[in-house]
């Protein structure tokens, strides 16, 4: 028997899912918030960036930060799903795993996950369900099954 966690994910909210075989029902396990990507980048960082003035020129030169601040976040959420990811595994809490997660953030998500976890990966969908009710991802999760090639 496979036992399925369905993983759907934003860079802010995340559910995640579980069941023992397609035809039983989605079972909710956890949820998971990230309030801290939904702020703005000034809201995240003390600083504004630093400026220079120039000598010779009426304006100044900008440095940006190396890094931007709501990435960082991304990331960090990313690697507390992962983290949940790797402790379910290793309590042999599922087989096959499922990821739905919006776009940009599906990227940071698999960029986190350990080489055991990803070997359980049988779909990785860039689709933002989060918001959606349990028929409906019962629905698009049919969908993704048959159109897997």
């Amino acid at each position: 028997m496979k036992h399925e966690w369905i993983l759907l994910a934003n860079a802010s909210h995340a559910r995640l899912l579980s069941r023992d075989s397609a035809a039983d029902p989605l079972i909710p396990l956890e949820t998971m918030e990230h309030p801290e990507s939904r702020l703005k980048a000034s809201q995240l960082s003390d600083d504004r960036p630093g400026h220079e003035a120039t000598d010779n020129s009426s304006g100044g030169n900008r440095y940006e930060p190396r890094s931007d601040v709501r990435r960082k976040e991304h990331q960090r959420f990313a690697r507390e799903i992962a983290h949940r990811l790797d402790a379910g595994l290793a309590d042999g809490a599922f087989s096959v795993l499922w990821l739905f997660a919006s776009s940009p953030f599906l990227g940071e998500l698999k960029a986190q996950l350990s080489d055991a976890v990803n070997k359980r990966v049988q779909h990785a969908l860039d689709s933002d369900l989060t918001a959606l009710g349990l028929s409906e991802i019962e629905h698009r999760l049919l969908d993704a099954r048959f159109s897997k090639v």
